[in-house]
């Protein structure tokens, strides 16, 4: 895994923006960590790196946000509500570990089931009140 320290909101922005930009249709992009620990941020920069204009916001309470202006359809899932693969697949929300176009999800951690071919790992570790140590890897084959 590669590491990443990021000393603010905007910096932590501007490397998922460069993350997004060679990001390609059909892979998944699973974040973990804490709440608070910088996901939701990060989902805001690789936005802008697919060239999404809409305001990104956290889907804790509608599970899933689609942003289709971008070059490439985003999907934004939250699974923090979610416990079991059973509960996911239930919210219908196991097709959009094979999208068309990008999947990023929160809170990657509770999905047990098979991983996607494509698949991206990021680790969000609150280090201070401005500072995140970002872990990732490619995970897929």
């Amino acid at each position: 895994m590669a590491t990443f320290i990021s000393h603010s909101a905007e910096e932590t922005e501007r490397f998922a923006e460069r993350f997004g930009r060679g990001m390609a249709s059909g892979c998944v992009v699973g974040l973990i960590g804490d709440l608070g620990a910088g996901k939701t941020q990060f989902v805001r920069g690789f936005a802008r790196g697919l060239d999404v204009t809409d305001r990104v916001h956290s889907p804790t309470f509608a599970l899933l946000n689609i942003y289709a202006g971008g070059r490439l359809p985003l999907f934004h899932l939250d699974l923090y509500r979610l416990e079991t693969d059973d509960q996911i697949v239930a919210a219908g929300l196991d097709q959009y570990f094979a999208p068309e176009g990008i999947a990023i999800v929160e809170w990657m951690d509770r999905w047990h089931s098979t991983l996607p071919r494509c698949y991206y790992q990021i680790e969000f570790e609150v280090m201070s009140e401005n500072e995140r140590r970002i872990r990732y890897d490619h995970a897929g084959a």
